[in-house]
C-alpha cells in the first residue's frame, strides 16, 4: 500500500520531485538537467531523466553515471510507489522545449510550434524563436510575420534541426 506521501498519484508531481533529486547530481557530473518526465506508455510507466551538456554532446557514459546514481537516491527516497523504468538520455537534437531556461537558450533557432487545434487550417508553425514569457510564445515566419501563441493553444514546442550536409555524409560539390 503507497503511503500519503508518494507522488506517483499524480505523474507531474512524481516528475517534480524526481526533478528536485536529480539536480544536484546532474551539477556534480557537469551535466545540465533538460527535463524529468513520469508517463505511461501501455501498461508501464517510464521516468524519463533528459541530460544535456553545455559544449559538449551527451555520451552513453553520462547516461550511465547518471541513472547509476539516480538508482540509489530513488531507492532511498522512494518518491514513486508503482513500478517503473528508469531512463536517463538526451533531449536530442530536436528537443522538446518546455521551461523558460529552455526557451532562453534557443531564442533565434528554428523551432515548430504544434497546436492543440488548428489556426488557419494549420496544426504547425515554423519560424525562428523570437520569445516566450508568461503569456506565451513568438515566432518570425519564413515570409516575415511575427505570429504569438498562448501557452493554452501550444501543445509542443521543438527545435528544428539544421543538417550541415558536409559534416553529416551528405552529397558535396565534387561528387
Amino acid at each position: 500500500m503507497a503511503s500519503n506521501n508518494k507522488s506517483s498519484s499524480n505523474p507531474g508531481n512524481a516528475a517534480a520531485v524526481c526533478f528536485k533529486l536529480a539536480q544536484p547530481v546532474a551539477d556534480r557530473l557537469g551535466l545540465l538537467l533538460w527535463d524529468v518526465r513520469f508517463v505511461r506508455e501501455g501498461p508501464t510507466w517510464y521516468l524519463r531523466i533528459y541530460i544535456d551538456k553545455e559544449d559538449d554532446d551527451v555520451s552513453i557514459d553520462d547516461c550511465v553515471d547518471m541513472s547509476h546514481r539516480m538508482d540509489k537516491i530513488l531507492d532511498a527516497a522512494d518518491p514513486i510507489s508503482q513500478s517503473y523504468c528508469l531512463e536517463v538520455c538526451s533531449p536530442g537534437i530536436e528537443r522538446e522545449l518546455t521551461r523558460p531556461e529552455h526557451f532562453a537558450r534557443y531564442e533565434g533557432q528554428q523551432v515548430a510550434v504544434r497546436l492543440f487545434s488548428p489556426v488557419g487550417g494549420m496544426r504547425e508553425f515554423e519560424g525562428i524563436l523570437l520569445g516566450y514569457d508568461d503569456t506565451g510564445i513568438t515566432i518570425e515566419t519564413d515570409d516575415g510575420n511575427q505570429r504569438h501563441f498562448t501557452k493554452k493553444e501550444t501543445s509542443a514546442v521543438r527545435l528544428i534541426a539544421e543538417w550541415d550536409e558536409d559534416e553529416y555524409g551528405g552529397e558535396t560539390e565534387n561528387e
